[in-house]
C-alpha cells in the first residue's frame, strides 16, 4: 500500500484535542480512510503530514506504515504527493501519540 493514493477523512484536525483524553493535543491532522477496515475492526487510521492547516479531508500518498508491536492497530502516514519525510521526521511529528506504544516505521 505504500505509494498508494488515498483520501483521509479528518476527525481530529490540527489544533484539536482527543475527545476522551483531553490533554492529548493534535499538532497534525489525523483521521481515517473510509472503506478500509483495520485489524481493530474500525476504519484504517492515518496521520497526515505536510498539511499545516486544519482540514476536513485530504487526498495524498501513503509514505509509511507505523506498525505497533503492543497494539492490534497500524497507522498509515499520508502526505502530499510531492513531499518526502524521513523516518526521523515522521517519528518526531507523530510522537505526541506514538510515544505510548512500541512501534516501528515501515517505508
Amino acid at each position: 500500500m505504500i505509494g498508494d493514493i488515498v483520501t483521509v477523512t479528518v476527525d481530529r484536525p490540527l489544533g484539536s484535542y482527543h475527545p476522551e483524553h483531553k490533554d492529548m493535543y493534535y499538532p497534525i491532522n489525523y483521521g481515517y480512510i473510509e472503506g478500509i477496515i483495520a485489524p481493530d475492526g474500525e476504519e484504517q487510521d492515518a496521520y497526515i503530514l505536510g498539511v499545516n492547516e486544519a482540514v476536513e479531508s485530504f487526498t495524498g500518498k501513503i509514505i509509511a506504515v507505523i506498525h505497533r508491536f503492543d497494539d492490534v492497530e497500524e497507522k498509515w502516514v499520508v502526505c502530499p504527493e510531492n513531499l518526502y519525510f524521513s523516518k526521523e521526521e515522521i517519528t518526531e511529528r507523530v510522537k505526541f501519540q506514538e510515544q505510548y506504544y512500541h512501534s516501528e516505521i515501515i517505508m
